[in-house]
């Protein structure tokens, strides 16, 4: 699993975010932070197609190293 976070150019709601088990949404003013370890790349990519399907363009997307 690799700990990820992707930056959306939306506030999402809690009704969305419940659609990233997986994730933990973070608001803020104009964006969300959406953070969580995904198992591959299939689930990156599951998730990203979600986001392009609801219209949310993505501002970045950083893996995290484990420490």
């Amino acid at each position: 699993m690799v700990r990820t976070l992707i930056q959306v150019d939306a506030h999402l709601s809690d009704e969305v975010s419940t659609a990233f088990p997986t994730m933990v949404a973070r608001p803020h003013h104009q964006s969300t932070t959406l953070v969580g370890k995904l198992a591959d790349q299939q689930e990156l990519q599951g998730v990203l197609n979600l986001l392009d399907s609801l219209g949310v363009e993505i501002l970045m997307i950083v893996n995290i190293p484990d420490d």
